[in-house]
């Protein structure tokens, strides 16, 4: 009898001895990390970005390995698959926030920067020795406001930290090569988003064209013509990438991972994602796992 593996754990931000629950430093100045979080398929339901000064563990998000790099920055996105490989020394500064501290007046403006919006996927920014220089004083600030509570606390750890990731997401854009958004370029990362909220239970352009208050001629032909490939197409994409996310983190079967993602057939399900990947779901299990011992 098949006995269905234990969902993916999503991890809340947890406070410190701050007490603050949106906001937290992470600091480690030669610790190892805690084993109890090390090779445990994960997610967090905040956006952490970590600036790794020296270290040599790999880790993974979702089905991409990083092997931590000296003076680079690190930075995931909520429900993304996380895993930790490896016991070696760790020197960084951590940073995490939640999208309840992006919705406060004075951060709205973050949630649009590119680098929490990574339309790239990118998890990776290595530093020159000048932004290394920069990201070590900005750090600096944060930790000082960070244990210095009071009324003001809040505001300048904004402040900080919107000087922080604006700096690090003009470094995105000239590492990927991005354009600043247009109206349509905009309206591509709403569609995105919401495919990302509602993926599981609408797998049709015409239900997201309705949720946008849009045609679904007109919503293809924008998103054709700023992403180069049809709007159906995001939609697998997003479904897929959760579906290679549970098949590689899980043990989960067929059917139970098909009607996770809002399917009532695991036979077409199979057939969707051999449509799009190429392998069945069975065989890409095999592969990739295989791939990752």
């Amino acid at each position: 009898m098949h006995v269905a593996s234990p969902p993916i754990p999503v991890y809340p931000l947890q406070p410190d001895e701050t007490g603050n629950t949106q906001f937290r430093l992470y600091t480690y100045q030669g610790n190892l990390p805690d084993q109890a979080d090390l090779l445990i398929p994960h997610r967090k339901d905040h956006y952490l970005l970590v600036f790794i000064r020296r270290a040599g563990s790999r880790q993974w998000i979702d089905t991409t390995p990083y092997v931590l790099r000296d003076n680079t920055i690190y930075f995931s996105g909520p429900n993304q698959v996380i895993v930790k490989e490896g016991m070696h020394q760790l020197w960084s500064t951590g940073i995490a926030f939640t999208n309840e501290f992006l919705s406060l007046q004075e951060n709205a403006f973050l949630s649009q920067l590119s680098l929490l919006q990574n339309p790239q996927n990118g998890h990776e920014l290595p530093l020159a020795e000048a932004d290394v220089r920069f990201v070590e004083a900005q750090l600096a600030n944060i930790t000082a406001e960070y244990h210095r509570p009071g009324d003001w606390q809040q505001r300048m750890l904004s402040a900080h930290l919107t000087v922080l990731l604006t700096y690090l997401s003009r470094l995105y854009t000239a590492q990927f090569r991005d354009t600043p958004p247009s109206a349509d370029k905009l309206l591509l990362k709403t569609f995105q988003a919401t495919i990302d909220a509602c993926f599981r239970e609408r797998h049709e352009v015409s239900d997201y064209a309705s949720l946008l208050n849009l045609s679904a001629g007109y919503l293809g032909e924008v998103v054709k013509q700023q992403s180069g490939k049809p709007a159906i197409k995001h939609i697998h994409e997003r479904i897929v990438l959760e579906a290679r996310r549970l098949l590689f983190h899980t043990n989960d079967s067929l059917k139970e991972i098909a009607f996770d993602l809002g399917f009532s057939d695991a036979s077409y399900f199979s057939r969707f994602f051999k449509r799009e990947t190429g392998l069945t779901p069975a065989d890409y299990r095999h592969n990739s796992r295989k791939m990752y011992q």
